[in-house]
């Protein structure tokens, strides 16, 4: 809008006229002044909308921030919830595994302790298969000794067996088994037994049957005498007479 342009006033003219007279432009003025306020109310009244557009836009942001920090702070708490389980799960953990380890040590002490048993006991087994061994050796030893007096020994075994009509074996080491035969002329198949242990010079009798009270008294004399076929022919006749 291009501003009215003022003209000059004469006054040494204007004192010569009989009714001086100015003019002012109010109609000017006044039109102005009305454009100037119509454009004042026009720019508040922008300014009022544009106010009121930029107060609900950030009432709109401050709800949307708003709503957004409520988000993340239920988040946040979700989390820290979330890390308190965490936590006691870390714990819990913690002494499920040093329950597990006690076991453990517990289990390999008595892993230990059962591998130094068995080694203990592998040692025994080894020593007492070495013992049998030893013993086996020695019995095969016997054995074959035995056997080569067997060898000779029967022909001798059978004539003494005839001549004391009983049978003679061995049952034992240094244990000789006699069995009588026709003791009993009522009932033949009645046998009377003794087994005689002659280890060494004083002879014991193990088992008898049936029982001889006598047989203190003929041990006692064999021993005296050494005389075994003596005291066979002796049970024999108190088999005979009991």
């Amino acid at each position: 809008m291009s501003t009215p342009r003022v003209s000059r006033v004469d006054l040494s003219q204007l004192l010569q006229d009989q009714h001086p007279n100015i003019d002012l432009r109010v109609t000017n003025y006044e039109e102005s002044t009305r454009t100037f306020l119509k454009a004042l109310v026009g720019f508040k009244n922008k300014a009022i909308t544009s106010i009121a557009e930029r107060r609900k836009y950030q009432t709109a942001e401050k709800k949307k921030y708003a709503d957004k920090s409520q988000h993340v702070e239920n988040e946040i708490n979700q989390c820290k919830l979330k890390e308190i389980d965490l936590v006691a799960d870390l714990e819990r953990e913690k002494e499920e595994r040093k329950d597990a380890d006690l076991s453990v040590a517990a289990l390999q002490r008595q892993l230990t302790s059962l591998k130094d048993k068995c080694a203990a006991i592998q040692g025994e087994i080894d020593q007492y298969r070495a013992i049998t061994a030893n013993l086996r050796r020695e019995k095969d030893k016997e054995r074959a000794t035995l056997s080569t007096h067997a060898s000779s020994v029967p022909p001798e075994l059978i004539g003494c067996e005839a001549q004391l009509a009983c049978n003679i074996e061995g049952v034992g080491k240094d244990k000789l088994l006699f069995r009588f035969t026709n003791t009993n002329h009522e009932d033949p198949t009645q046998e009377a037994s003794f087994v005689l242990d002659i280890a060494d010079a004083d002879y014991k009798v193990v088992t008898i049957s049936p029982n001889l009270p006598a047989i203190s008294v003929l041990l006692s004399q064999l021993s005296d005498t050494g005389d075994i076929y003596t005291f066979i022919r002796a049970v024999q006749k108190v088999f005979i007479q009991i």
